[in-house]
């Protein structure tokens, strides 16, 4: 009897979380999804974000790539001072790893440069009509 409680209190418990977690974020879609119908129903249309500067994966592929090859470097280095290869193959594994794909995602901001130059995204200064045409 006492083998079954050590197995439901955990697993409840994991569950719950979950619950509690993926509930939110299933109300905040239920709270958007509404606002979405109360905007319909007035005939305006919700007001879409900016895509930004399009400089994004540039800055994440920097700071991936600098934080994989400070993992790499601790790891190898406490390898090193204590004398176990184990940490110096966990610092190949959990810091190349992500240094690997910062620089992936540096190489498609490259790529992705038109001319040296970024083409216009969105104009920062323009305003966002939320009237449709057909309503005006």
């Amino acid at each position: 009897m006492n083998d079954f409680w050590e197995l439901v209190i955990p697993a409840s418990t994991v569950s719950f979380i979950f619950l509690v977690i993926f509930g939110f974020f299933g109300f905040l879609r239920y709270v958007r999804y509404k606002e979405t119908l109360a905007l319909a129903e007035r005939g305006l249309l919700r007001p879409t974000r900016g895509r930004g500067n399009g400089r994004s994966s540039l800055k994440w592929g920097i700071m991936t790539m600098c934080l994989g090859g400070g993992v790499a470097c601790s790891l190898i280095t406490a390898g090193a001072v204590s004398g176990e290869a184990g940490f110096a193959a966990m610092g190949i594994i959990l810091g190349v790893v992500p240094a690997s794909f910062g620089l992936g995602l540096i190489v498609v901001d490259r790529v992705n440069r038109r001319d040296g130059e970024r083409a216009p995204l969105a104009n920062a200064e323009e305003e966002i009509d939320l009237i449709p045409p057909h309503k005006q």
